[in-house]
C-alpha cells in the first residue's frame, strides 16, 4: 500500500489509520451527518476502528480509497474524501478484483458535521479527482441520494451532472453525477 499525501491550500489528505477512529467518532455516532452514508454503524460503539479498518481493507484490495482530511494549519482531522468501488450489477460495494467489468470507482466525501458549510468537502474531493484522473480512471461517478442536497451542490461546484436514478444495496435511490474530466 503506497503512502500517498496530497495538499491542498487548506487540507492535507492522508492515508488512514486506525487511530483516526477517535477523531471520527463524532461522525460516525452522528445520525444526520450519517444520513446519506449508510446510517450510524452499530458496530462503532463496541469497536470504534471498524470503519478505519474497513477504508484499510479496500486501499489494500483496490490501490485506492478513503483519504483523512486535515486541516493544514493545525492537523484537526475535519473528514474524509476518496474512491469507493461499486458492482454496477448489484449496486453494492466490493473490489475491483469481485466486480470485474462492473466495477465502477465512486469520488465520495463525509465530513464531521462541525466543520460542514466551509468548503471543505469541495477542496477535497476536487483535490482526490485530479489525483483519480492521473490513475488513468476513465470515468468517475458520485452515487448521492435525491435528498442530500448538501452533497448535490459540492457536485455541481465540481461540475458534475446527474445523469442516472439507480437502486443501492441498502439505502434505495440515488443519482450517479458524472465528472468531468
Amino acid at each position: 500500500m503506497s503512502k500517498l499525501t496530497i495538499e491542498t491550500e487548506r487540507l492535507v489528505l492522508r492515508m488512514p489509520r486506525l487511530s483516526d477512529a477517535a477523531p471520527f467518532a463524532a461522525l460516525f455516532n452522528d445520525p444526520t451527518a450519517m444520513e446519506f452514508v449508510g446510517g450510524v454503524h452499530p458496530e462503532t460503539s463496541t469497536d470504534p476502528e471498524f470503519p478505519v479498518r474497513r477504508w484499510l481493507e479496500r486501499w489494500e484490495a483496490n490501490g485506492v480509497g478513503p483519504l483523512i482530511a486535515e486541516r493544514r494549519e493545525d492537523g484537526v482531522v475535519v473528514g474524509r474524501a476518496g474512491l469507493h468501488i461499486w458492482d454496477t450489477s448489484t449496486w453494492t460495494p466490493t473490489s475491483y478484483a469481485n466486480a470485474g467489468e462492473h466495477a465502477q470507482p465512486e469520488l465520495g466525501w463525509a465530513l464531521i458535521r462541525e466543520h460542514w458549510g466551509k468548503g471543505y468537502a469541495t477542496e477535497a474531493a476536487h483535490a482526490v479527482r485530479e489525483w483519480v484522473w492521473s490513475l488513468g480512471i476513465e470515468r468517475l461517478i458520485s452515487v448521492i441520494a435525491p435528498a442530500n442536497l448538501r452533497s448535490q451542490r459540492v457536485a455541481e461546484r465540481l461540475g458534475c451532472t446527474p445523469g442516472e436514478t439507480v437502486t443501492l444495496f441498502d439505502t434505495g435511490q440515488a443519482v450517479l453525477w458524472e465528472h468531468p474530466r
